[in-house]
């Protein structure tokens, strides 16, 4: 059952990196693998996904195919890791673990021939630095801060909105913002088989941005957004965003001799999200929404993300080896955000890695999800059961490549 090296093991199970169609606005999976691996090491790599998104309305909003509204993205991530003694460990990783980016071109319940398409995007980028310590070879306890800048966009049109007490025509700009979280975890290892663990929290990360607010739609709840004074509130206000707390468990063992199995599940707190920018509040409370009285949000979730990911690695020869992995995803409740509508997803991937040196390696994979059925409703509707449209048999195709360098 015994491995030549840790080492082997580690880089199995690290492949492919291809991203992820996860619940709410969750993308990289925010992986301290790199960290993990033993000595000096460096590694940087690129995911795309390319999914298809599409549904159809429901007779109230027309009754029309919406079409593909999910767009290509991609997203590349980097990581250094030293070990400047045996006892003491220090990192860097980059990624961009939150995202959006969707558009619907058809279907008059999201588009208006006048004002343009609904769509939405949302980037985020974090870097985090990470101090361990190894007090043995077995255990690893380490921790530091991540400074995290967030930015996006928002474009509300058709009769899904309009229909929601005028919101249609709404836009919102969130100009860039940076804020600072923290992260902490424990590692358990047996080189001589393998063997891993780890767990790790990351914590939320509160920001307060001004949205840039405005609405080219017609009716008194435009004329509130675009000057929320005329009802006595104030005409600015900043907007929280606080992304969320996560709790990601790894594991990884030897099974025989050169293969390793391997799992992670990683834990989200999306139930707890909510993006109401401060205009768009304003004239959600104005609207008289029944039985919501505090007015409604932009965009919100009912439960946390659960997902999970299975796999087997195995070293065929000095330079060549591969895996192949399962992976599910809960989603973060049905009916979701007309903005993301989808619950959850399977998947199955197959990776492949190639050493031309021992301390050098290139790696790529490729996913297949089955992304789970939805209906999709409007912020007025949230947490009832009222949906604008039906999402089904949507899918993605996720493509990753990564190199990494040992010294």
């Amino acid at each position: 059952m015994k491995l030549k090296t840790l080492t082997t093991a580690m880089i199995l199970a690290t492949v492919p990196m291809t991203g992820a169609f996860a619940a709410a606005l969750d993308r990289s999976g925010q992986s301290i693998s790199a960290f993990l691996q033993p000595g000096n090491y460096f590694e940087a790599g690129i995911s795309v996904l390319d999914p298809d998104v599409s549904g159809k309305a429901t007779a109230n909003y027309g009754g029309q195919e919406t079409g593909d509204m999910a767009g290509d993205y991609y997203f590349p991530h980097a990581a250094l890791k030293l070990q400047p003694t045996k006892n003491f460990s220090f990192g860097l990783i980059y990624d961009q673990p939150f995202g959006a980016d969707a558009e619907f071109t058809s279907s008059t319940a999201f588009t208006d021939s006048t004002l343009g398409n609904t769509a939405v995007e949302v980037d985020t980028q974090s870097l985090s630095m990470i101090f361990g310590y190894q007090p043995t070879e077995n255990f690893n306890i380490y921790g530091g801060g991540v400074y995290q800048t967030i930015k996006g966009s928002v474009k509300l049109r058709g009769s899904a909105y309009s229909g929601s007490r005028g919101f249609g025509g709404y836009n919102a700009e969130i100009g860039e913002d940076s804020a600072v979280g923290w992260l902490a975890g424990f590692a358990y290892q047996i080189p001589e088989i393998a063997l891993k663990a780890s767990v790790t929290y990351r914590s939320e990360i509160e920001h307060s941005v001004a949205v840039d607010e405005s609405s080219v739609g017609s009716g008194m709840l435009t004329t509130i957004i675009n000057n929320p004074a005329i009802i006595g509130a104030s005409a600015t206000g900043e907007t929280d965003i606080t992304t969320p707390q996560s709790v990601n468990l790894d594991f990884q063992t030897g099974i025989m001799a050169n293969t390793v199995a391997f799992a992670n599940v990683r834990w989200v707190n999306w139930k707890d999200f909510s993006i109401r920018p401060y205009a768009f509040g304003v004239a959600a409370k104005a609207a008289g929404v029944p039985g919501k009285p505090s007015g409604f949000d932009l965009v919100a979730y009912t439960d946390d993300q659960w997902s999970a990911n299975l796999g087997v690695g195995r070293k065929l020869n000095d330079q060549w080896a591969g895996n192949i992995s399962v992976g599910w995803d809960s989603g973060a409740g049905n009916p979701v955000t007309t903005l993301g509508p989808t619950e959850g997803y399977w998947n199955v991937g197959l990776g492949v890695q190639y050493s031309p040196t021992p301390a050098t390696f290139i790696a790529g994979g490729v996913k297949y999800f089955w992304l789970g059925d939805a209906k999709a409703q409007s912020g007025a509707q949230f947490d009832t059961a009222n949906y604008v449209a039906e999402f089904e048999d949507s899918n993605a195709l996720a493509y990753g490549l990564k190199i990494g360098y040992k010294f």
